[in-house]
């Protein structure tokens, strides 16, 4: 007897209404939440794929681990702490850097960039840089010019460097010492670089305006002697990074942290997850409207169904089975929107990841175009379904409710 409003309810689903208008509204209905499902498994593959894709891009430009100093901007003896952690088992390449802001002019522009200073021989073992360039393929290593650097495609757009034989110029305040108002070009240290290459890294921390050359230089430029800013870290393989990250934070001391590729990018993937779920509500409130028409669909279906209720009531049904009949009704409509869309949305994302039919313009390191990332994941479709669950819910209780007073 349970199993009778079921029955009914798929009959109705299945079965010739009177009124082509309820065929049309339950088939818009079906659609609506199947259009609405497809789009969200599709929108958060596509920040699961964007995610993906920073991941692939920390290889790049981000150590395993990176020390810095808690207090303050740089760290005393750069050098000297780069050789005490070299020597701890499992690291590979320990190199300091040392990071500040500068000035650089060029051909009458001049523009803000980020001066980063680094052992070339060490610093390429350390990070992916030498893979990124896209001009002559001259590395910090073999260029032949004096005070060789690496710069950032947007920094090279900005100055309209293209000309690699002329030098840029860099200016940086001086740390010490009085400013003098009538002569303001003592405040500033000078000195010239010449761009070996550019590299493009896609990460806008470092293509917007980015140089990299030797750390003696940017030294020389800050007035420094043996300070770095960073030192970063390659992990030799095999070896537990977790376990080696503590070892080193012993090491160095509680005035530095150590943190790995993941903690340096942090605030990149909490805003990737902010996005993301963020569109995910969004998503959320458009499947609510898509319900609206479930509403209207069982509403019609009540009022023509008046003549079966008065029939399943003269043969024994009580009026909460009568009921549970639009209950019913309310989930299959659901339930086979829902199963619709989700197959429609990852077989869209499968597509997608396996030909790369909609793909970014320009948007690989070396000029191309790139698939437009997308990542299927099986949680994802779990957590699409707990909103239709909800909105399933809400107008089954909405059906059963409208059929008990219709009777």
């Amino acid at each position: 007897m349970k199993s009778i409003p079921f029955i009914i309810a798929l009959r109705y689903l299945f079965g010739k209404k009177s009124h082509s208008a309820v065929n049309a509204i339950a088939l818009v209905s079906v659609a609506g939440v199947a259009v609405a499902t497809a789009a969200v498994v599709c929108v958060l593959s596509v920040f699961n794929g964007f995610q993906s894709v920073l991941t692939e891009r920390l290889d790049t430009l981000s150590p395993d681990l990176m020390v810095t100093p808690l207090r303050g901007k740089t760290i005393a003896n750069g050098d000297s702490l780069a050789a005490e952690i070299g020597k701890i088992k499992g690291v590979a390449v320990a190199t300091p850097t040392l990071t500040d802001n500068a000035l650089g002019f060029y051909n009458g522009r001049e523009t803000p960039i980020v001066l980063k200073g680094v052992v070339p021989e060490e610093y390429s073992k350390v990070t992916a840089i030498d893979s990124l360039l896209v001009a002559s393929g001259s590395t910090l290593q073999n260029a032949e010019t004096p005070n060789p650097a690496l710069l950032s495609i947007g920094l090279a757009y900005k100055l309209g460097m293209f000309d690699y034989s002329e030098p840029l110029m860099v200016f940086a305040p001086k740390r010490t010492g009085r400013f003098n108002p009538a002569n303001p070009a003592a405040a500033f240290v000078m000195d010239s670089v010449y761009v070996a290459d550019v590299f493009q890294s896609l990460q806008d921390t470092y293509d917007e305006n980015t140089i990299f050359t030797d750390i003696s230089l940017v030294r020389d430029l800050l007035l420094y002697d043996r300070e770095a800013t960073a030192i970063e870290i390659r992990v030799a393989p095999g070896t537990d990074t977790g376990r080696l990250l503590k070892e080193i934070s012993a090491k160095a001391g509680p005035e530095y942290s150590v943190k790995d590729r993941l903690m340096q990018q942090q605030l990149n993937f909490r805003m990737v997850q902010i996005e993301k779920w963020m569109t995910f509500l969004l998503l959320f409130f458009i499947l609510v409207i898509a319900s609206f028409n479930i509403v209207s669909t069982l509403s019609m279906l009540v009022l023509e169904k008046q003549d079966s209720m008065q029939t399943m009531s003269a043969i024994g049904m009580a009026k909460h089975q009568i009921a549970a009949v639009f209950r019913w009704e309310s989930v299959l409509v659901s339930l086979f929107g829902a199963l619709m869309g989700l197959a429609l949305g990852a077989l869209l994302c499968l597509l997608q990841e396996k030909f790369g039919f909609i793909t970014i313009a320009n948007g690989s390191i070396d000029g191309t175009d790139m698939p437009y990332p997308v990542r299927l994941q099986a949680m994802d479709l779990l957590i699409t379904l707990a909103p239709i669950a909800f909105i399933t819910a809400i107008c089954a209780w909405v059906a059963g409710s409208f059929a008990r007073s219709r009777f």
